[in-house]
């Protein structure tokens, strides 16, 4: 049965479906009720959430379901923390970026504060809260961390971009390993090496740390349907995580003009920018992503680049100026047909078994 891997096995899920964790407030209750009902496993991602935050999120998830889901978040979440912003790096995104607040009718954002990190509390909160499921990207937890993990009965899933990184997380004793393709919408979750120099696509990483890997590898990164997924179990996947396909859905956080978006012809182009957090990370291509192509030195670190862009960000939404607005969204967006997560979930099942019910071993 294509279903019974050791994934589903050791999560006690019915399908090797996983619903991509985002970031940002894009997750809902709602969204993760629904995949992790069908037989899959539901993610919530919560790095940009108080302790309290997490703690509300998880209850309502609780109150939508009683299946397994994932809470996720960033073992690094600030590129230089504690650290102010020079006068000399300020003047230079405001020499770069200060034309498009400008044409918003807004004055130039003052240099953003240090950034403290949040992962310490945030880390204590779900280890109080005890999820079926955590993973990680942006880093390793200390062993530490992991026994605590192993004594609450917490299954560990870390996010490789190389197969070095893989090797990484399955020495730091993971239950699991997520494959993230440079297809994949989002930001980049590398952390042995600049993002930049870790871009392999899904099939390639795929194969490739399960070479060097014991632990099950799940595919992330263009994959949308059946047909994708049943790819990546033939590679020697035990589970898939898809992200823009449920983000697409009424059941996200995404703002409907995204959801619009993702669904619209501007699906076909997509870019890696640094332009509007400060981390690598793949969206629909806009009027600042393709201008800032070449001027990554005038981006800030993250978070602070997000800090600096968050007024920007605001006043192009009112105005309406979608032109100036990232959309997070992978490489697949265009093979997009599902609105809904339950009837996304259904053709996900239905056509990944008929694949492999097929007499014939082909993906046609």
């Amino acid at each position: 049965m294509w279903n019974n891997t050791r994934v589903t096995q050791l999560l006690q899920i019915d399908y090797p479906i996983f619903q991509g964790p985002f970031g940002g407030r894009f997750s809902s209750p709602e969204l993760v009720a629904t995949v992790s009902n069908a037989g899959g496993l539901g993610g919530y991602g919560a790095y940009t959430l108080s302790p309290q935050e997490i703690r509300e999120a998880d209850q309502q998830i609780r109150a939508l379901t009683h299946r397994p889901y994932n809470l996720n978040l960033w073992v690094s979440d600030a590129d230089a923390p504690g650290s102010p912003v020079s006068d000399a790096d300020y003047a230079l995104a405001q020499k770069v970026f200060q034309p498009y607040f400008e044409a918003l009718g807004l004055p130039f954002p003052e240099k953003p504060a240090p950034f403290e990190s949040r992962f310490q509390n945030q880390l204590q909160t779900v280890l109080d809260i005890r999820p079926k499921v955590f993973s990680f990207v942006f880093g390793v937890l200390s062993a530490d961390v992991m026994e605590q993990c192993r004594r609450a009965g917490i299954i560990t899933v870390g996010a490789a971009t190389t197969p070095d990184e893989a090797v990484v997380l399955e020495d730091a004793g993971v239950d699991m390993i997520i494959a993230s393709g440079f297809e994949a919408g989002g930001h980049r979750p590398s952390f042995l090496a600049p993002a930049e120099r870790s871009l392999m696509g899904t099939s390639v990483l795929l194969q490739l740390v399960r070479e060097k890997v014991k632990v099950p590898v799940i595919a992330a990164g263009g994959i949308a349907d059946g047909r994708g997924a049943a790819a990546a179990l033939l590679l020697g996947a035990e589970a898939v995580q898809i992200g823009t396909a449920f983000l697409a859905c009424d059941e996200s956080n995404a703002m409907p003009m995204h959801k619009q978006q993702l669904f619209s012809p501007a699906g076909k182009h997509t870019t890696l920018t640094r332009a509007f957090t400060g981390r690598l990370g793949r969206g629909l291509v806009n009027s600042i992503s393709e201008d800032l192509t070449g001027k990554e030195n005038a981006v800030l670190p993250f978070p602070l680049q997000s800090t600096l862009m968050s007024s920007l960000r605001k006043a192009a939404i009112d105005q309406q100026q979608w032109d100036k607005v990232f959309f997070w969204s992978g490489q697949i967006a265009p093979l997009l047909r599902h609105r809904k997560a339950q009837a996304l979930m259904q053709s996900l099942i239905t056509d990944t078994a008929a694949f492999f019910e097929r007499p014939a071993t082909t993906l046609a």
